[in-house]
């Protein structure tokens, strides 16, 4: 299912500049050199694996954030869909919306046939690489979310 060239470990993580909460633009670039970041994508909003998937990374906010890390979901659906979706779940980090599909295939996750991106998640450290990242072989699969003690793990050894 791999539909682009992956980023790899020890690139320098491709920016992007994605609509968030409110409409407002949100950009990789603006955490450089303050802080570590976690993208978590997910193919669609409100589908049942990426509810259980964006609830356990809320439940394990706090370690993520004593880690000097931000925490970004991102999908293929609007900014209106990802609020509706958070206020749903409850979840209090922002969810990017990469409609143009620009940052999954910039990150190798798009999934061509489908229009959506895998399920992956990347750590990214405050010089902007890519210091870690997991990419689910079956995104329908709940059992095969990435792992988030090790994105907790990866960002331990960043500190």
């Amino acid at each position: 299912m791999q539909a682009t060239e992956a980023s790899e470990i020890g690139q320098s993580a491709p920016d992007f500049r994605l609509k968030g909460p409110g409409g407002h633009f949100l950009t990789l670039s603006e955490h450089r050199g303050r802080k570590n970041v976690v993208l978590v994508f997910y193919p669609l909003a409100f589908s049942p694996v990426c509810s259980h998937q964006l609830l356990v990374i809320q439940k394990d906010l706090d370690a993520f954030r004593l880690l000097d890390a931000e925490v970004f979901g991102i999908s293929v659906d609007s900014h209106y869909a990802n609020e509706a979706f958070a206020r749903q779940l409850r979840i209090s980090f922002p969810l990017l919306s990469d409609f143009r599909r620009e940052t999954s295939t910039a990150y190798g996750v798009l999934n061509p046939e489908k229009l959506y991106s895998g399920r992956a998640v990347f750590v990214i450290d405050k010089q902007g690489r890519i210091a870690y990242k997991e990419q689910s072989p079956a995104p329908g699969d709940v059992d095969q979310i990435p792992s988030v003690a090790q994105a907790l793990d990866a960002l331990a050894r960043l500190s």
